[in-house]
């Protein structure tokens, strides 16, 4: 405690000691997070047989989770702003670990979907948590920047863990245990998070809560999400389908006026007009449309494709999520010493490469090796640019709206997810139709081919939104007479007002790099 470079403030007479310590336990929170994303997919036969899903519902199993997790990030937000980061951080693994205990006892599909939904919600709750508990603990700057290719490294892990624990505990444990495994890491970790995570300040100003606004952007986006990840499945002319459409999008429009005329908004207008919070927010749906959507694809190629088993496909996920995770700290390292800008188009031109290359492979008379060379190569892409754009949605937003902004930034990245699959599903499954045996193989793997082509198209666009972030100074010094900021954002004051690198901290939490993609379907 008396060694100052153990320390870190946290605001006029709060530190922390032991800034690891805190680091480790986000990142271990982010792990399991992601872990459980994987887990459970590939263990969707074994539940769908053994609970007696009719037809294809076990898709509710990873759909419960999606349609809630994404409508309640934003609300998961706020209440890290009114309630208190740790004390959200903490509510969120017990949730975890408590619907993970319902969902491995289940014995019927109806408690198994219910214990998702709640699930989701503890997801939605975690998320946020975990990032505004990183973009307070770690001043904005270098130090930051590593503590988020930690975090980015960490989601990558639990990619490929999951699916290795999944196939492995499926087979030689049964389906439950990838709901217990959950139990004890998320109650430890709740525990270990009262010694390690400092105190919420106390509250000196009295806050109000916009139900309003909670009420119709909750019930809006869980809409649209169930909209857009049930789509594909029931079909886009089915009435609940267009319903939920047409409601969300009432909802949505309502929310936006209320919090125009509100006096203290659930999600304040304003906070858009900061740059790098509006520039992250598109980076993020641009990823999970583009980069976020390729593990689903490779996931039916190899199974339905090439019949490769859950383990074996877990396999085959450790070279992308070891390129995925060097990507993370490559990104740390060029936002540090060359700023945002270069860091993004960087990793999105090698990602556009690298998919590019990757689309070759998607043929069903090619094999494993065929694919490599693309999926290292996208793979560090994607990690460059996971880490970049959240270093960018933290810069510019006040501490006491970190949340709110950080669900902003992780619903968008779920609805750049709902929206990427259900367009490129369809795509992927125009020429199948009434097919069987190798002639499904085929086209599967051709109508593949073109959607993995798209995608490396779209993240060309990410170049254009890398320009729309602040421009890096040239000059040695910021407009404030302060020293430039190494990441290219000035020591000026941040459009909310506060001081220090463009203000304060605020990036969003979602999943692990491609992480949500895997689990949507």
């Amino acid at each position: 405690m008396s060694d100052p470079s153990a320390l870190l403030a946290l605001g006029p007479g709060r530190s922390v000691a032991r800034p690891g310590w805190a680091l480790a336990l986000l990142a271990l929170g982010q792990l399991v997070f992601a872990l459980d994303l994987n887990i459970v997919f590939v263990a969707l036969p074994e539940i769908g047989s053994d609970l007696g899903f009719p037809g294809q519902t076990q898709q509710l199993v990873v759909s419960a989770y999606v349609v809630f997790a994404g409508g309640f990030l934003l609300l998961g937000g706020r209440a890290c702003d009114l309630l208190g980061r740790r004390r959200v951080l903490v509510t969120a693994f017990l949730v975890y670990a408590l619907s993970s205990l319902a969902g491995g006892l289940a014995a019927t599909p109806a408690v198994i979907v219910a214990a998702r939904v709640v699930q989701g919600i503890g997801g939605a709750l975690l998320l946020p948590s975990i990032l505004s508990l990183i973009t307070t603990l770690f001043p904005e700057g270098p130090g930051r920047n590593r503590a988020l290719a930690v975090w980015g490294g960490a989601g990558a892990g639990g990619l490929t863990l999951g699916a290795l624990l999944g196939g492995v505990l499926t087979q030689g444990f049964g389906w439950p245990a990838v709901f217990f495994v959950n139990v004890p890491l998320a109650g430890a970790l709740a525990v270990a998070a009262l010694f390690v995570i400092p105190r919420d300040a106390p509250r000196t100003v009295r806050r109000r809560f916009d139900l309003p606004g909670a009420l119709t952007v909750t019930v809006g986006a869980t809409l649209l999400v169930f909209a857009l990840v049930e789509g594909p499945e029931v079909g886009w002319g089915s009435r609940w389908i267009i319903g939920a459409l047409a409601l969300a999008l009432l909802l949505l429009g309502a929310f936006a006026v209320i919090e125009t005329r509100s006096a203290d908004p659930l999600m304040p207008p304003r906070l858009f007009r900061n740059r790098s919070l509006s520039a992250g927010a598109a980076i993020t749906f641009l990823y999970m449309a583009t980069f976020g959507v390729l593990p689903y694809f490779l996931t039916v190629l190899l199974q339905s494709v090439h019949g490769y088993s859950a383990l074996q496909t877990g396999l085959a996920f450790l070279v992308p999520s070891v390129a995925i995770a060097a990507g993370t700290q490559l990104g740390e390292r060029l936002a540090s010493r060359s700023g945002l800008r270069p860091a993004l188009i960087t990793g999105f031109v090698a990602g556009a490469v690298g998919t590019g290359a990757l689309a070759f492979g998607f043929d069903a008379a090619a094999g494993y090796p065929a694919l490599l060379p693309g999926l290292v190569v996208s793979g560090v892409g994607q990690g460059v640019v996971w880490t970049a754009m959240w270093i960018a949605a933290a810069a510019g937003t006040a501490a006491h709206e970190q949340g709110v902004a950080n669900g902003a930034a992780s619903t968008t990245l779920n609805l750049g997810n709902a929206i990427g699959l259900a367009l490129f599903t369809v795509i992927a499954d125009a020429g199948t139709g009434g097919l069987g045996g190798a002639e499904l193989a085929r086209a599967t793997a051709d109508g593949e081919f073109l959607v993995v082509l798209l995608t490396a198209a779209g993240m060309l666009v990410g170049l254009l939104l890398a320009l729309t972030l602040p421009r890096a100074r040239t000059a040695g010094r910021g407009p404030d007479g302060g020293p430039k900021d190494p990441r290219g954002l000035s020591d000026a004051t941040g459009p909310t007002g506060t001081t220090g690198p463009t203000g304060t901290t605020g990036p969003t939490g979602a999943t692990g790099p491609a992480g949500a993609a895997y689990a949507d379907r």
